[in-house]
């Protein structure tokens, strides 16, 4: 029996207690998973990536026309740059894969498969790209990188940015990004495309957590997850490494230092695309606690034919609400000084000369401690005349 000849809804009904129709590969899921049947993607979504792509859906007829520029759009070049020059993953070709995928669509219900490449590079990567139909691209870095798990999890977090439609809108807002690059000699403009391009890439982050909430969804082991980004972030020496250390990392990274730190924390982030692994462990952590991800586990979850009825205004509420939430549990020493900002602190002028101190290597005087205006200062007499003080 060959299994690419079978819908999504018979490969499920043929599926075996090990979770995969035993066709003959040696690599099948260790045990059945949990399907979500006519999921929408705001199941997972993050609030501030939801409320975008609400927004952008309700504008009808908006990525129609994209698609339809497709073709004027590089990516038929990049269709057929990766047809020429990277092997296309089917069922004799990284066969393993191919069952990954399969399952990751069947799993989060996503009806037509998007063809999948393995690239040359040792750079681990994986994207998800194309206006018309996603493709989903790997390289052999992370194919050699990732086990069995590990790389389920990245298929599902792929297929998550299908069946969430980044692939569309990340290039309509690209495509949107370079034109405003064009009116740069408008008074103010570099100033107004830098907003531009800083909000992109903050939806961009956001994105990418949503997309690991899918590949948890798909693979269902957290353990898993969390071991596929620690090795992103520190190779493959697994022996040498571990988990709860590394989500410790996070909690340091959040928590540690003063105002100093917590700027060069936005400066360092904000060229960035992806979140650091380190945050993207302990966000998926966090969100795998949560009774949302229960509630999805459990089958009660956003259904995809209800996208239509969603509120433009109540999903910004949400993401409104998600970034004050965050703010007000942040032990990020920034985010704790803007928390006591709102709450009405006081000596807040002496805590931020006390955190920023160190950029002029200068420790702050203890205002209780100043020099009294009556005492002598050196080098005048005290008269105010030049001399030398007592």
């Amino acid at each position: 029996m060959v299994i690419r000849t079978m819908s999504l809804q018979t490969l499920g009904e043929h599926m075996s207690d090990s979770g995969h129709e035993q066709n003959g590969h040696a690599n099948v899921p260790s045990r059945q998973r949990r399907r979500f049947p006519g999921i929408s993607s705001r199941a997972y979504e993050h609030p501030a990536d939801r409320s975008a792509l609400v927004a952008l859906r309700k504008l009808s007829g908006f990525d129609a026309v994209f698609k339809a520029l497709s073709g004027l759009l590089p990516e038929r070049s990049l269709r057929l740059l990766f047809l020429s020059d990277s092997v296309r993953v089917s069922d004799v070709q990284f066969a393993h894969l191919d069952d990954m995928l399969r399952d990751a669509c069947h799993i989060l219900d996503l009806e037509k498969v998007p063809p999948m490449y393995v690239t040359q590079d040792p750079q681990p990567n994986a994207m998800c790209i194309g206006l018309d139909e996603p493709i989903i691209v790997v390289t052999t870095g992370l194919v050699e990188l990732l086990n069995e798990e590990e790389m389920r999890a990245v298929v599902g977090h792929e297929v998550g940015h299908a069946l969430s439609g980044h692939a569309v809108y990340r290039t309509i807002l690209l495509f949107l990004t370079t034109l405003a690059l064009r009116v740069a000699w408008i008074p103010l403009g570099n100033v107004a495309i830098m907003a531009i391009v800083t909000a992109l890439r903050e939806w961009f982050r956001k994105s990418e957590l949503s997309a690991d909430r899918a590949g948890l969804l798909v693979g269902q082991d957290l353990q898993a997850s969390m071991r596929g980004l620690m090795k992103l972030a520190g190779g493959n020496h697994l022996h040498e490494m571990n988990v709860d250390a590394f989500l410790e990392q996070a909690d340091e990274y959040e928590a540690g230092g003063d105002l100093r730190d917590s700027v060069l924390k936005i400066l360092n982030v904000l060229p960035r695309t992806h979140p650091f692994a380190t945050v993207r462990a302990a966000e998926l952590r966090k969100w795998a606690a949560t009774r949302d991800y229960q509630r999805i586990m459990d089958g009660h979850y956003p259904r995809r034919d209800e996208d239509g009825d969603t509120s433009v205004s109540d999903s910004f509420r949400q993401s409104a609400a998600s970034y004050a939430s965050e703010v007000k549990r942040s032990k990020d020493p920034l985010m704790k000084l803007v928390t006591d900002i709102a709450g009405g602190a006081g000596d807040l002028g002496g805590r931020m000369r006390r955190g920023f101190a160190g950029f002029s290597g200068n420790t702050p005087k203890d205002p209780t401690k100043d020099t009294p205006e009556d005492a002598p200062r050196e080098g005048r007499s005290d008269d105010g005349n030049p001399g030398t003080a007592d």
